[in-house]
């Protein structure tokens, strides 16, 4: 069984920030182009306004050449308002589609491979890191390539002014359009600094996003520990170089933007001292002094906003830099990769996974051939090694046929719960074979998900929503599908007990039921799911007695699925076609539970209880 194609490392070249603002306008060209359009045309309608303010005041000197009255230009300036005005509430609109979906690709885009990575390696970091990457730097970048709108639309307007200003006074259009030389200057020189505190303020906040997703999902732990003082002692820490390190970073921008705006008022000002000689020595009409005035507001209004475009730009190679990290080497156009995001209409209904068509995707070269319903799962040379210990599960070989009842056992820490994460795909394997229906399975992450197989881990994951909810997960509410799963979990006197039935809210991680109520939640959701394979992970841990004995009833009475359990109990391992004895990582031995008795050492003390 070979790993995701995903996962592959230095599969492309780096992602840079300007191929990702390629990438981002690609996917929606139309709509860039029509917000750049919009956008040109606020920038641009200033100028209509400053020749017209020209002309008025060449009217007060007598020095028109166009015949314009005072009425007319009034209303030409009255006419060039209300376009502009017009303009910007298009423009407004058409940003804010631009960058919605700019954003929504994004996100989009990191959640569907987080999906799809194996789920030991789902991202690389801490989940605040990875909340911080889905919001600030994805907002970092949609700010960066909305500002390039601005950026690019003011150089029209700048090259527009240029020639008619050059056209009255050259020296004067020179002086004007200095600071530009300036800003970009420095804001080339404070990449380094600007990159510098941009990675650190990340970081910080992701160091305090994670904390507080820590310490909500081990409340009662913190408490049992009696470590209320020492986590929120260590929470002040981590806020407080938060703090510090959001300081330098806004400070430095700010300082940054600062020095743009005072570089431009500081040429505003010699420029306005020039223009007063000019008209002294009678070189420069009213008319000329009015235009340039009036053009040195957008043009000083200009060059800020470029110089901001420019800090933006600079600081999005961080979050670039951050979300291509959370691909985990897969290839970084990923991110930019069109795909639908559904904003208009009703949604699209879960799709269901049609098992021959599904299949090919995660099937190899066997995959014509390929039968849907599970006749056969062959494991064959099964191998994970935690890069951490090095431990894990080697060569381990298998068969289950359909309806067949398969269960793994061994001491703790022989290797069970990797071996049943390896077959899904939930940890990327380091070697071995998985064939269903002799069809090699080249993508186990994707292949092994309902209606082909359904899994119930150790820990359940439950969320803060109805029992409803958590058991079909998106499935439609047809039939009996629920109550049967209902019933074969055996929670059906536990439903009676909640307040609101199926309709109670269990709370975060399903703080509302007990141990043995959350995981017979979970196999409901399994159950639901009506698949062919069903994978247990020491389900009956948190059952008493009476219950586990039901709920393994009723799955013997009606099962057609294949069925791989973990578990050590002994009424599990009786009702056994086939078990798996795990010891060391390593498939021990395997036969029936009187056969193991009668020739295994390691079975014999398990099953009398001399070892764990």
């Amino acid at each position: 069984m070979k790993s995701s194609p995903t996962n592959t490392k230095g599969s492309s070249r780096p992602l840079t920030t300007f191929r990702l603002f390629i990438g981002l306008i690609r996917n929606t060209p139309w709509l860039y182009s029509w917000n750049l359009l919009n956008w040109i045309l606020i920038t641009l309608v200033p100028i209509l306004p400053g020749l017209v303010t020209k002309e008025f005041f060449d009217v007060l000197s007598g020095n028109s050449t166009t015949g314009f009255n005072v009425k007319t230009i009034i209303a030409l300036l009255l006419a060039s308002a209300m376009a502009r005005v017009a303009a910007i509430i298009v423009g407004f609109l058409s940003d804010v589609h631009f960058r919605f979906r700019a954003a929504g690709l994004l996100r989009r885009n990191m959640l569907e491979h987080i999906l799809r990575e194996p789920g030991a390696k789902a991202i690389p970091g801490s989940p605040g890191e990875a909340i911080s990457q889905f919001r600030d730097d994805v907002e970092q970048v949609e700010e960066a390539v909305s500002w390039s709108v601005d950026a690019i639309s003011m150089v029209f307007f700048a090259a527009i002014s240029v020639y008619i200003l050059a056209r009255i006074d050259a020296q004067m259009t020179l002086w004007v359009f200095l600071p530009l030389v300036v800003v970009v200057a420095l804001a080339q020189l404070s990449t380094g600094w600007l990159q510098k505190y941009r990675a650190a303020s990340r970081e910080a906040t992701s160091q305090v996003t994670g904390a507080i997703s820590e310490m909500f999902t081990s409340v009662q732990a913190i408490q049992v520990a009696g470590a209320e003082d020492r986590v929120i002692g260590q929470f002040k820490e981590l806020n407080d170089t938060r703090r510090k390190s959001m300081l330098k970073d806004k400070l430095f921008s700010q300082a940054l933007d600062s020095v743009f705006s005072n570089t431009v008022n500081l040429g505003t000002g010699f420029i306005l001292i020039l223009a007063g000689q000019k008209m002294q020595n009678g070189t420069f009409q009213v008319g000329d002094f009015a235009l340039f005035v009036y053009y040195l507001n957008f043009v000083t209004t200009f060059i800020q906003n470029f110089g901001k475009f420019l800090t933006y730009y600079k600081q999005s190679t961080v979050s670039t830099e951050r979300m291509s990290a959370l691909l985990q080497g897969a290839p970084a156009e990923k991110l930019i990769r069109k795909a639908p995001l559904y904003l208009k209409g009703e949604l699209p209904a879960p799709a269901d996974l049609a098992l021959e068509t599904a299949a090919a995707d995660a099937l190899g070269s066997a995959a014509s051939g390929f039968k849907p319903d599970l006749e056969q799962l062959q494991v064959k040379g099964l191998t994970y090694l935690h890069p951490a210990t090095g431990r894990g599960i080697r060569d381990i070989d298998f068969t289950m046929e359909k309806g067949s009842f398969t269960v793994v056992t061994g001491r703790i820490g022989s290797g069970k719960t990797t071996l049943v994460r390896t077959l899904l795909g939930l940890l990327p394997s380091c070697g071995g074979q998985v064939l269903w229906n002799g069809s090699s399975v080249e993508d186990p992450g994707n292949f092994f998900v309902p209606p082909r197989s359904a899994y119930t881990p150790q820990v359940p994951r439950l969320y803060s929503d109805t029992l409803t909810e958590n058991i079909l997960m998106g499935l439609p509410h047809e039939g009996n599908r629920l109550q049967e799963a209902v019933h074969a979990a055996v929670l059906e006197h536990d439903v009676q007990e909640l307040h609101l039935g199926l309709d109670t809210v269990i709370g975060p991680r399903g703080v509302k039921l007990s141990g043995g109520q959350a995981q017979r939640t979970a196999a409901a959701r399994m159950f639901a799911r009506e698949a062919q394979l069903y994978v247990f992970d020491d389900l009956s841990s948190a059952l008493d007695v009476e219950t586990e004995q039901k709920l393994w009833e009723r799955l013997f009475a009606k099962r057609q699925a294949a069925c791989l359990v973990v578990s050590h109990r002994k009424a599990v391992l009786q009702h056994a076609d086939c078990i798996l004895l795990l010891k060391d990582g390593r498939l021990h031995a395997s036969g029936t539970l009187a056969e193991l008795l009668d020739s295994n050492e390691e079975m014999r003390r398990l099953w009398s209880g001399e070892v764990s």
